[in-house]
């Protein structure tokens, strides 16, 4: 009896030890997450303030030179020319730069209460109307399954739309731009397939095309910051969903895929 009494009390002061470990590691847990939302707070604010204030001083500058350029315009050398376009061509790029950084910034935010329902072939039928200018220069054909009610924000969910359909029609190849979304219930989740004919990806850069400024092109061929894929990525992890390139091979065109909850959580 007093061995067995001794052993409860060991494995009582045991439990004991690891109830007082575990309550110290949730403490800790907890105290790292607020910092790390203090930091990504922070980050935010910066971002916002760095991408929003800089408009002001880059415009001013491309105002000179436009200014400067119409003055003096007869009276410049080809060199000094030369050196206009760049600041013009550079204050342009730092512009572009700038705002998709806020949009970025903008999508990393987290919408306050829970995602509404609502139906994804009317938030794609309202992309389209927006993308309509783009997709007529184009001749570019987009067609879609029947579309399920899903869980999102509205807007988010049409962030994600207009940037896959956006660039399945920048990245076209020689033949008409085909998109076709469709979307199956896997388990718990909905995936949504965005399917072009375009000039396709090279399997080795899967992960590195959802970078912030990644690109695989230069800006002349393909003008844009690479930061679309970033922010649908961003969105789509706010839901507790997944992006990624589900097929691509160079000149088979791609399938991108991204995962939502079928229900709310």
């Amino acid at each position: 009896m007093i061995e067995q009494l001794a052993a409860q009390a060991a494995i009582a002061m045991d439990n004991a030890r690891l109830f007082e470990q575990a309550e110290w590691a949730q403490t800790e847990l907890k105290r790292s997450n607020g910092e790390l939302r203090r930091v990504n707070q922070d980050l935010e604010t910066f971002a916002y303030s760095a991408s929003h204030d800089l408009h002001e001083p880059l415009r001013t500058i491309s105002i000179s030179a436009q200014l400067l350029e119409r003055s003096c315009g007869e009276e410049l050398t080809e060199e000094s020319a030369s050196f206009l376009r760049s600041i013009l061509q550079g204050t342009d790029r730092m512009n572009t730069l700038l705002s998709d950084l806020l949009t970025y910034t903008k999508a990393t935010k987290y919408t306050e209460g829970p995602p509404p329902a609502v139906e994804s072939e009317s938030v794609l039928r309202q992309v389209l109307e927006t993308l309509n200018v783009p997709i007529k220069e184009a001749d570019a054909v987009v067609t879609w399954d029947t579309l399920p009610l899903v869980h999102l924000h509205e807007g988010r969910l049409s962030q994600v739309f207009q940037n896959l359909i956006s660039n399945a029609i920048k990245y076209r190849g020689k033949d008409i731009p085909r998109v076709h979304i469709s979307v199956q219930e896997r388990d718990a989740w909905l995936v949504f397939s965005v399917a072009d004919n375009g000039i396709g990806i090279d399997r080795r850069y899967a992960d590195q095309i959802f970078g912030l400024f990644k690109r695989l092109h230069s800006r002349e061929d393909y003008p844009g910051s690479g930061i679309g894929l970033a922010i649908c990525q961003r969105i789509i992890e706010q839901y507790g969903g997944r992006i990624w390139l589900e097929k691509s091979s160079p000149g088979e065109g791609s399938t991108f895929c991204f995962s939502v909850p079928a229900r709310v959580r």
